[in-house]
């Protein structure tokens, strides 16, 4: 595979974006990763994508990975998504007429979902692993308060996203080189955590209106984000095929069942072809 970066100005943001090229591309992904993380995470995905011919086309999110800006932070969520169509474009051009998928995790999985709901397209379909749609636990009432009053009054403000790292793998030397990796933070704004647990929900209120094809794929041991709201998104359209992976944890790409998970991933989007 060819790797190759690009860049594009978004909200006086400087996003960086890279491209993992297939010998012969029959369709692109566009990667979105998750919060705290960067796309620089997802380079074994890619092998294994572009193996199968599959090019991937990612970038990192406002405030993660090598994008400039405050870490942990967006100008609101029409502009996460509008970072969706600047990647979608990009990916147009350099692979043309060949048909666009999407495939997010966690926040990005929320994005892609999201997006796909709310926005004109022509995608060709949809993957999400451990969608943030609902939290595996519930925020105490007071914090939401004060985070929706926060994000009115000082939206750019940052705190810890108390992520328990632990929870991303069974795989300890994932764990490990998670925590050593200098591109994650922990930081996270109002218009991270405030928003995405809103439109999480409207997206499993509002499943019914998803007109595309789409792949969930959650860990049932996930203590990160809840898989029955996966399972609930997934019941209230007859667009949507999930799989679980008993005991799996947040990130499958990462955890012990990543090589099966990859190749249900491939099998999927080979049969929307």
């Amino acid at each position: 595979m060819t790797h190759k970066e690009f860049n594009f100005t978004l909200y006086n943001a400087e996003f960086y974006g890279q491209y993992w090229q297939a010998k012969t591309t029959k369709a692109a992904v566009i990667l979105v990763h998750g919060m705290g993380e960067h796309s620089g995470r997802y380079q074994h995905v890619a092998k294994k994508l572009t193996d199968n011919d599959f090019s991937v086309v990612t970038f990192d999110h406002f405030g993660h990975g090598k994008t400039t800006g405050k870490r942990g932070h967006n100008p609101n969520f029409e502009a996460v998504l509008e970072s969706v169509s600047k990647t979608i474009e990009k990916a147009k051009k350099l692979f043309p007429n060949k048909p666009v998928f999407l495939y997010g995790h966690s926040m990005g999985g929320n994005t892609v979902i999201n997006y796909t709901i709310r926005q004109e397209h022509e995608l060709k379909g949809v993957v999400g692993t451990s969608p943030f749609l609902r939290l595996a636990f519930k925020p105490p009432a007071i914090k939401l308060f004060v985070g929706k009053m926060l994000q009115n009054m000082i939206p750019s403000l940052t705190m810890a996203n108390e992520l328990d790292i632990n929870a991303i793998s069974r795989d300890k030397e994932e764990v490990k080189k998670y925590m050593e990796d200098p591109l994650i933070h922990a930081k996270i704004s109002p218009n991270y955590s405030i928003k995405f647990i809103e439109t999480g929900a409207w997206a499993i209120e509002n499943a019914r209106k998803l007109n595309t094809n789409i792949f969930l794929l959650h860990g049932t041991a996930d203590s990160i984000i809840d898989y029955k709201g996966t399972q609930e998104f997934a019941d209230k359209t007859d667009k949507a095929t999930l799989k679980l992976y008993e005991g799996g944890y947040h990130e499958l790409q990462n955890d012990l069942c990543k090589e099966e998970m990859l190749q249900d991933v491939v099998n999927w989007l080979n049969s929307q072809l």
